[in-house]
């Protein structure tokens, strides 16, 4: 399975991002990509940079909605899948949501941030409620795909409870800044996920400067053995392919041992 990130950065022209992306949609689809991920929030300019405000609320969409409804009609065309990152509305609460279109052009589903954070150029709290629809993992024409959405990454107990859930690739829509976490924590927390769960990862970063935070792109993919296979470079925005071999997921020591050993009576609380 030919995996591709879109990373890439963000203006104040929704349409501009838009058309951005689904030029390098096409550009992987034109080199067999079969899943095609977006970062967090791709198309839009990073908004919880500043507090919320009614005004910046009502840039909520639903999903389906216009801008699913597009590359639904563009993973059918093309025959990929799409993992997407929006602003969902629906009723009078948001959400940060990721659906998950298959390469039919349905929607599978969505994933909703269940984390939500609150720091300094990260004011999600007044954005997001949190998600509730719990983890979920998604059968895909590119396999079995679970997604952990920027700050849920975070949470050791989501990631294991995505492979209890069948999950042989984790995807992660991220916004990541520069320098937000000590050196190589990035890396290293997605490589002990991967180990750890017996999985492939692929965390797809956002890029570039705005108001109040540089996003430093630097996407990248591990393998089940918790070794990164391959890395974009900070700063510019950049496709990211790799070629993912399943058959790497019974050999990891995940699925050889930890897992076989677990023993959920013992930690039944989590």
């Amino acid at each position: 399975m030919k995996l591709a990130l879109i990373q890439q950065h963000a203006t104040r022209n929704k349409e501009g991002n838009i058309a951005r992306g689904i030029k390098a949609l096409e550009e992987a689809a034109s080199k067999d990509a079969d899943l095609v991920a977006f970062p967090e929030l791709a198309f839009e300019y990073f908004l919880p940079q500043h507090p919320a405000t009614p005004d910046s609320l009502n840039l909520a969409e639903p999903i389906p909605g216009p801008t699913t409804d597009l590359f639904s009609e563009k993973a059918k065309e093309l025959g990929v899948v799409i993992i997407l990152n929006l602003f969902e509305r629906e009723n009078e609460r948001t959400y940060d949501s990721s659906p998950v279109i298959n390469a039919d052009g349905k929607i599978l589903g969505k994933t909703r941030m269940i984390h939500i954070l609150e720091a300094p150029s990260f004011h999600e709290k007044g954005y997001y409620t949190p998600g509730n629809l719990g983890t979920r993992v998604f059968n895909t024409a590119a396999g079995q795909i679970g997604i952990a959405i920027c700050y849920d990454r975070h949470f050791p107990e989501y990631m294991r409870s995505l492979t209890l859930k069948g999950a042989d690739l984790v995807v992660v829509p991220q916004a990541g800044a520069v320098n937000e976490w000590g050196p190589g924590i990035f890396e290293a927390e997605l490589q002990i996920a991967a180990f750890q769960n017996g999985y492939f990862t692929a965390l797809v970063n956002r890029v570039g400067e705005e108001d109040n935070v540089t996003f430093s792109g630097e996407s990248f993919v591990t393998n089940p053995e918790g070794v990164v296979v391959v890395r974009a470079p900070q700063g510019e925005d950049y496709i990211l392919y790799h070629d993912i071999d399943y058959g790497e997921l019974e050999k990891s020591p995940a699925r050889k041992h930890f897992l076989l050993d677990r023993r959920p009576d013992i930690y039944e609380t989590l």
